[in-house]
């Protein structure tokens, strides 16, 4: 186990890697030994650091949830992160560039909660129960930790992700929001397109045979941390497509059918 120094400054190091847009080398290697634990401590200092500067939580992010990504990192579960109000990018609006270091997008359905959802036991059916819409969504990745190292070629672990706030740098909602029992949520699909050309494309029932069971994983976590999805938190369920890379200029679409569009420019 990390002590709290360490911690307060592995958060630190991500903060100022953000803010000059330069990543650092990956914590795995600074401290061989560390724990998904330790990881989540790193993310949660550096979320409070980021909350005593002003910036208010809105909700949350899943992912990892496919099983080939758990394999290829040799996990079993999801991983976790939080979205803070500064993260969230109009529908159609414009994305600064120079405000990430190396931008990916994946497009994902967000859950808008309606009511507290808490406890060891949740279920699919109490995540159904609580949810007020569900809304397509893009999620904008950044990596602060060096994806493989210069010196080893060792590739970042699920503890460096974890401790880089799960990835997380951004959202977009956009398209029809809609009540979560107006449809099968497994069969929701998206084209996603990069400058007009289709990149990916993906069903719902990629994340972890449905997208709700997702957020009944992330209850339970918070549970054993004495923690609840609250009321209009914004709950981001996992990616059903792989990654797509996203540079200045760009403009990312993702054509959910019936749902709607939802789409970002970087300039």
């Amino acid at each position: 186990m990390l002590t709290q120094e360490e911690i307060e400054a592995a958060a630190r190091k991500l903060d100022r890697a953000e803010k000059t847009r330069t990543q650092i080398r990956q914590l795995s290697l600074e401290h061989p030994g560390m724990t998904l634990a330790d990881a989540y401590a790193i993310q949660s200092a550096w979320v409070e650091h980021k909350i005593a500067e002003g910036r208010v939580i809105r909700g949350h992010k899943i992912g990892l949830t496919s099983k080939a990504m758990q394999a290829a990192l040799g996990i079993d579960e999801p991983d976790s992160g939080i979205l803070l109000d500064d993260m969230f990018f109009a529908d159609g609006g414009e994305v600064p560039n120079d405000r990430f270091i190396a931008t990916r997008i994946e497009a994902e359905l967000a859950f808008v909660m309606k009511s507290r959802l808490a406890g060891k036991e949740c279920t699919i059916f109490d995540v159904l129960n609580a949810t007020d819409f569900v809304v397509p969504a893009l999620e904008i990745l950044d990596t602060r930790i060096e994806r493989v190292d210069a010196a080893t070629k060792a590739t970042r672990k699920i503890v460096d992700t974890v401790a880089d706030n799960a990835a997380n740098a951004g959202i977009v909602v956009g398209g029809r929001p809609f009540r979560p029992l107006d449809t099968d949520l497994r069969w929701i699909g998206a084209l996603c397109y990069r400058n007009g050309a289709v990149e990916e494309t993906g069903l719902a029932a990629g994340v972890l045979n449905h997208p709700a069971n997702g957020i009944a994983w992330l209850v339970r976590k918070l549970s054993a941390l004495g923690l609840a999805l609250e009321p209009g938190e914004v709950v981001l369920s996992g990616s059903f497509i792989r990654p797509i890379e996203a540079r200045k200029g760009d403009t990312i679409q993702a054509d959910y059918g019936k749902f709607g569009m939802v789409s970002c420019h970087f300039a």
